[in-house]
């Protein structure tokens, strides 16, 4: 499986938002796109996740669900 660096950047006054999505629904990953760890920045406005899949596509589906509060950058990693 190939793993994947995403950048979260929270939009300006959407962190809160984020959270509150996040604590009601959890991560909301689609089947076949796995979490393995996460760090967040000292000022909380960029996330860190390593994440892994064979199905590179599914990262659409699931930003999607985000990005009314979160632009992501998402990188492979060899």
């Amino acid at each position: 499986m190939r793993k994947y660096m995403v950048v979260e950047k929270f939009k300006p006054n959407c962190l809160e938002k984020n959270n509150e999505l996040w604590n009601k629904k959890g991560r909301m990953l689609p089947e076949g796109l796995y979490y393995l760890n996460s760090w967040v920045n000292k000022e909380e406005s960029i996330c860190f996740q390593l994440m892994e899949t064979n199905t590179p596509e599914l990262f659409d589906e699931w930003t999607n669900k985000w990005k009314e509060y979160t632009d992501f950058e998402i990188f492979p990693i060899d």
